[in-house]
């Protein structure tokens, strides 16, 4: 019965949630109800403030809790202070992420999963990694794990595989290091949390590393991860098969253009979208120090990064690589040195080639020098910039910080054009701190089932669409002639969706 035991008033009316106080006779009621033993005198003394009961430490009530709570084993779950130390791995473990892909081809979910592995090998690290898989541990290349690290079954494997004549095939054991709990994000999520809080609950730290499909993680277990965050989680979130437009032949229902908007949401969780395999090296080593290394001020983290399914050339790390720009959210990736009008193009994960590309075609076919930039966290810099704007409201008369963003693209001339695998609203998130012109190029709507290069054209967020936004917005200022956009149109195509060349139709991991 809704409202049980609150008296005549409120019980089984259904009215519980539109009646907000208990009258002072409702409050006697209820104490008789409960026998309580509280006075009519105490009650009478402030009705808006009633006095708490407590039974005392040697009441029966109390002693028998606390001793069904032993023989439970305690109090569950409890938050433990201290836990076991943890030892990070060196710099060598992430050798992997820098030297590149060679003259192989390789998405960024492939980068990703050669550096999970290299960290789990790692003697005293390794151990402490969960990976967790709902059902894509091919598609994401991850079978390779299954010999060495096993898939975790507290019974072993009572079954014979149905890929068992393969050298990858399952393998389930109890000691068994890989969680997979078939197509259940439900049950991944749990088991994410139920790790990714072992260092407070069974002072053991556990990096739970939960990969998925990208659609599938925030959309459809959004609360579930708030809870994970309001737990005080740690790990990382792995959104793979990422993007609008890269994972065009599975149904539109995969077509992910919104992932970083919704994770945006959940103070905890930090959300990267890296180009490169060397970018998430520096993002995970970041998240590691910033969960379990010294001196962080907030631990209590969920690193969120987006990756790919779509072959392209690894390139090495830069020797001079901005590797705070890298894990701040923000740096210059390749800088123009042709003379003309300026510009800069700014793109993050799989966009990241195609403003590259757009460079070339301005360079060489209208004389436009622009600066391309690897935005390898838009939330991260919104949120830079909205705690300085913060700083500056509750300290009127002090210094302004300026935020990271608007450091990095200081003497950054000509207008910007920001483009990604995603709508709008995610490159706009950094808009308000940019003093240049800003035009955003994004892709809004549900998507679009064709080949990749003529998705991209759909939406218009391809290389040859920054080309022509960015004569544009040069065009308004005077900077090249003002026919220069429309015949850029022309020359492209742009309105041909089959006139679309940027990426290709690679589609393993």
């Amino acid at each position: 019965v809704k409202g049980y035991g609150l008296g005549t008033h409120f019980e089984g009316r259904n009215a519980t949630h539109q009646m907000k106080k208990l009258t002072l006779e409702d409050l006697k009621a209820f104490r008789d109800h409960l026998r309580i033993p509280i006075t009519d005198e105490q009650l009478e003394a402030d009705p808006y403030a009633p006095p708490y009961y407590h039974p005392g430490a040697d009441s029966p009530e109390i002693k028998y809790l606390l001793e069904r709570r032993r023989e439970l084993g305690g109090n569950v779950p409890e938050r433990r202070e201290k836990h076991a130390p943890v030892k990070l791995p060196d710099a060598s473990a992430y050798e992997v992420a820098n030297r590149g892909s060679g003259k192989q081809m390789a998405a960024t979910t492939m980068a990703f999963v050669r550096l999970l592995k290299d960290l789990m090998r790692d003697k005293e690290f390794g151990k402490r990694i969960v990976p967790i898989i709902p059902d894509e541990a091919r598609t994401f290349g991850m079978d390779s794990f299954f010999p060495t690290a096993k898939i975790y079954n507290p019974k072993g494997q009572n079954y014979l595989s149905v890929d068992r004549d393969l050298v990858l095939a399952y393998k389930e054991s109890p000691q068994g290091q890989i969680v997979h709990v078939g197509i259940n994000e439900a049950g991944s999520i749990a088991a994410f949390t139920a790790a990714g809080t072992s260092y407070a609950t069974h002072g053991e730290p556990l990096i739970p590393v939960y990969v998925f499909y990208s659609m599938f993680g925030f959309q459809r277990t959004g609360d579930a991860i708030w809870a994970a965050a309001d737990q005080m989680a740690r790990g990382f979130l792995i959104s793979a098969t990422a993007g609008r437009t890269t994972l065009t032949g599975e149904g539109l229902q995969h077509a992910d253009g919104h992932s970083p908007i919704l994770a945006s949401t959940n103070p905890a969780v930090k959300t990267y979208d890296p180009a490169y395999g060397y970018e998430i090296g520096h993002i995970m080593r970041h998240g590691l120090e910033e969960m379990y290394g010294e001196g962080s001020e907030d631990r209590n983290l969920i690193y969120n990064i987006m990756v790919y399914n779509e072959p392209i050339l690894q390139p090495k790390a830069p020797e001079d690589l901005d590797v705070e720009g890298v894990v701040k959210g923000i740096y210059r990736v390749s800088a123009s040195d042709v003379k003309g009008p300026k510009a800069q193009l700014l793109a993050s994960g799989v966009a990241v080639p195609w403003a590259v590309e757009a460079q070339k075609l301005l360079a060489e076919d209208w004389g436009v020098s622009a600066d391309v930039w690897s935005v390898t966290s838009w939330t991260e810099l919104r949120r830079d910039g909205l705690a300085a704007e913060e700083e500056a409201f509750l300290n009127p008369g002090a210094e302004r910080r300026v935020p990271f963003v608007t450091q990095q693209l200081a003497g950054a001339e000509g207008p910007i054009v920001a483009s990604t695998d995603y709508m709008k609203a995610v490159p706009d998130q950094i808009r308000q701190f940019v003093p240049n012109e800003f035009a955003t190029l994004g892709a809004d709507d549900f998507g679009f089932a064709d080949t990749r290069a003529a998705a991209r054209r759909y939406f218009k967020i391809d290389s040859h669409s920054m080309v022509v936004r960015t004569l544009q917005l040069l065009a308004a200022r005077g900077d090249v002639d003002s026919e220069a956009p429309r015949l850029a149109m022309e020359k492209y195509d742009l309105l041909n969706v089959n006139a679309g060349t940027s990426g290709n139709t690679g589609g393993d991991a």
